[in-house]
């Protein structure tokens, strides 16, 4: 037994309520024909009789009485789902997926931590790693980026702000060793290939040797350790600088940064709302 249409449902349902084919047609805008080829077509389907015809109209039968009840209760589900998928489009809350660069979590977390504490609905995933997530495929809503302007298409892009590279060591290393004027004669900490394409990897990558490297870490935690100890000179994240010295940048290795979205999804409140924040921080 299967139903081929709910619409043969809300027919016999409009008819249950009014009492007549003239009633039912009137209320669902239909001819009176079309209601009762539905309800001939509704009572073969399910086998059994929902109505007895009579000159004053139909009544309903007891099968007719299980289905209107059932019916309507399916019915009012179908609202309430309805009113809810409706109002969730407005209200910030669900997943955020939004991936960024390693080094830029200490300007990036403050901003996303303050949109969480304003709305408790939000469940964030802050994802750093080398390889781009794909925004059309539901793998971030937003994505940081840095270098040449992402040119995807259906993503909408906005610039962020202005990422300065800056290598930084501490006053005792720079006591002992002095600026760096030739890169041979220093030691570094450096990121590993997720920071290959960084205008000063690429600078430094033909000036020093693999015995210049004192450590290769994705973890900016790891590097800033060995820079503050005065092992090494290398990048810190813009939050972890108190108290290092610049001893060497250059303003060809500054990169613009980019926000990132699906046009399906940038004007949802949840992205309108971290991408607000993120310019904030830029």
């Amino acid at each position: 037994m299967q139903v081929e249409s709910w619409d043969d449902i809300r027919v016999a349902m409009a008819v249950a309520r009014t009492g007549t084919v003239s009633g039912a047609a009137a209320t669902l805008g239909v001819h009176h024909a079309t209601v009762i080829r539905r309800i001939d077509a509704l009572e073969a389907s399910l086998k059994a009789r929902l109505f007895q015809r009579h000159t004053r109209g139909y009544a309903l039968t007891d099968a007719g009485r299980a289905l209107l009840s059932a019916a309507t209760a399916a019915d009012e589900r179908f609202s309430q789902m309805a009113s809810q998928i409706a109002g969730a489009g407005d209200r910030i809350e669900g997943d955020l997926i939004i991936t960024s660069l390693p080094e830029l979590t200490d300007l990036v977390m403050p901003r996303l931590v303050s949109v969480m504490a304003r709305h408790p609905g939000l469940r964030l995933t802050y994802l750093t790693d080398v390889r781009l997530f794909r925004l059309d495929t539901g793998e971030a809503h937003v994505a940081i980026r840095a270098g040449a302007q992402p040119t995807e298409a259906d993503y909408v892009v906005r610039e962020m702000g202005l990422a300065q590279h800056v290598l930084y060591a501490s006053p005792g290393y720079v006591e002992r060793h002095g600026p760096i004027e030739d890169p041979r004669r220093h030691r570094f900490a450096l990121p590993g290939t997720e920071g290959r394409g960084a205008p000063f990897m690429q600078w430094l990558q033909d000036r020093i040797t693999p015995e210049n490297i004192v450590l290769i870490s994705n973890e900016p935690a790891a590097r800033e350790a060995v820079i503050r100890a005065g092992l090494a000179a290398g990048p810190l994240p813009p939050g972890r600088t108190e108290g290092m010295v610049s001893v060497l940048s250059m303003p060809e290795w500054d990169s613009p940064l980019w926000l990132v979205t699906h046009v399906d999804l940038h004007r949802t409140p949840k992205v309108q709302a971290a991408l607000s924040a993120l310019r904030a921080e830029a």
